[in-house]
């Protein structure tokens, strides 16, 4: 799923490609997925947002919180958790989505649109913005991402004591939505460069490894992200990212790039957690 880096590209894209274009129709939930969740009735979309054009996008750090990407239409406000893909004027669609934005740039070829695909779970919520600017009827904490300078070493500091020293290394960077948008996704090399078992208790961290795990949050966040995205997703134009994973399952059969160990993957709080037992010992 797209976790802070790819928000962070799709935004920067979708300010280059699709600002200044109005939706003509917009569709959603026209595949209904279990896990796919909207603000009110799916069929009010087109009443919401036809006729708007879109003026800006962030990668949720405007108007909600980080690890969304949000899309400024007119009055209307998409917040979505989903990949985004972009389709020129021609471009086939895919079979299933659940939102569907068409544009009035008529062509020869004739339109282009975005489309959103859950592919586990995602959210494609759409509000009204009130006068300023923020969004109705949803209320979340805003906090800031480990890619703004607000993300420093006493707010990270700050967290890491107001959280149960008994919690893993895991929970603590992925769960609550302390650090909005870093998920299961991106922890794992966050972890292997801080050379931290997912699976350590916070409590067993030494003053050292705590300001390690700074770094390394600090850092591969924005590594991912100046890579235009990790490699196991894809952008606006359904490109992979840039950024070559050192763990997920695209790299599960290759040996620790550092003491050439096997990569252990195992399921854990909900997902899978990969990890070098040499470079990572689990402090019990």
């Amino acid at each position: 799923m797209i976790e802070l880096p790819e928000t962070y590209v799709l935004a920067e894209q979708i300010n280059r490609t699709l600002v200044g274009k109005t939706v003509l129709n917009a569709t959603a939930n026209a595949s209904p997925h279990k896990f796919a969740w909207f603000s009110g009735d799916p069929a009010g979309y087109q009443q919401k947002l036809a006729g708007k054009t879109i003026t800006s996008a962030n990668p949720g750090t405007g108007y909600t919180c980080g690890g969304n990407t949000e899309i400024v239409c007119g009055n209307m406000l998409l917040v979505i958790s989903t990949p985004i893909k972009y389709h020129a004027p021609g471009e086939k669609l895919p079979p299933k989505h659940q939102l569907w934005l068409e544009f009035e740039d008529f062509s020869g070829d004739g339109t282009s649109s975005m489309t959103c695909t859950v592919q586990m779970w995602g959210a494609m919520l759409c509000y009204q913005r009130d006068q300023n600017g923020l969004p109705q009827s949803y209320k979340v904490n805003k906090a800031p991402t480990p890619l703004m300078d607000e993300f420093d070493k006493p707010y990270f500091e700050k967290l890491f004591s107001n959280t149960a020293p008994n919690l893993s290394a895991k929970a603590f960077l992925a769960t609550e939505q302390r650090i909005p948008g870093l998920g299961n996704g991106v922890l794992q090399d966050i972890l292997f460069n801080a050379k931290i078992h997912p699976k350590t208790k916070l409590e067993k961290l030494t003053d050292g490894e705590i300001e390690g795990l700074y770094k390394s949050t600090k850092e591969t966040l924005f590594a991912m992200t100046a890579q235009g995205g990790r490699d196991t997703e894809r952008d606006l134009f359904g490109c992979p990212g840039g950024y070559k994973t050192i763990l997920s399952a695209n790299t599960i059969d290759n040996p620790c790039p550092v003491c050439g160990d096997k990569i252990v993957r195992e399921a854990y709080l909900g997902g899978n957690i990969y990890y070098c037992p040499t470079c990572q010992p689990w402090k019990k």
